[in-house]
């Protein structure tokens, strides 16, 4: 089976996880969110990691998604993988919003490398834009 992993800092991935299971709570059982908490050692992190990863198998492959590339989260979980010799079945992307965590929820078991990676990122870099608003003396003015 794939998994999707979310790692951050704080409480965001498991917030997030929280919010894909209004979009896609069938697939939630295949969700694992570990965050960084405040105050917390990298090392604390990394066995919260690892014990949240322990149910999978030999045979499972990981979506990781992170909230920072670079991030305490992320280079804690590669470290977590390498060890564990789970890097190789692993794809990792970094920036995590909604629209890409649901993205590869729904493509990770349709979808593989380039493509899926693509297809995520794009989802996550589309999502990010103003949304203008007008309050209703632009809207009197233009029907004069």
């Amino acid at each position: 089976m794939k998994y999707l992993v979310l790692v951050s800092h704080g409480d965001f991935a498991e917030g997030l996880k929280t919010s894909l299971a209004m979009f896609a709570g069938d697939k939630i059982d295949q969700v694992i969110a570990v965050g960084l908490k405040n105050g917390t050692s990298a090392d604390d992190f990394a066995e919260k990691f690892k014990a949240a990863l322990s149910p999978l198998t030999a045979e499972d492959s990981l979506v990781l998604l992170a909230d920072i590339v670079g991030g305490s989260p992320l280079t804690t979980a590669l470290n977590v993988l390498g060890e564990m010799g789970r890097l190789e079945s692993t794809t990792v992307l970094g920036g995590m919003n909604l629209p890409m965590a649901l993205t590869a929820v729904v493509m990770k078991d349709v979808m593989e490398g380039e493509a899926f990676a693509s297809s995520v990122l794009s989802e996550a870099k589309t999502a990010l834009q103003e949304f203008k608003t007008s309050s209703d003396d632009d809207d009197e003015e233009d029907d004069i």
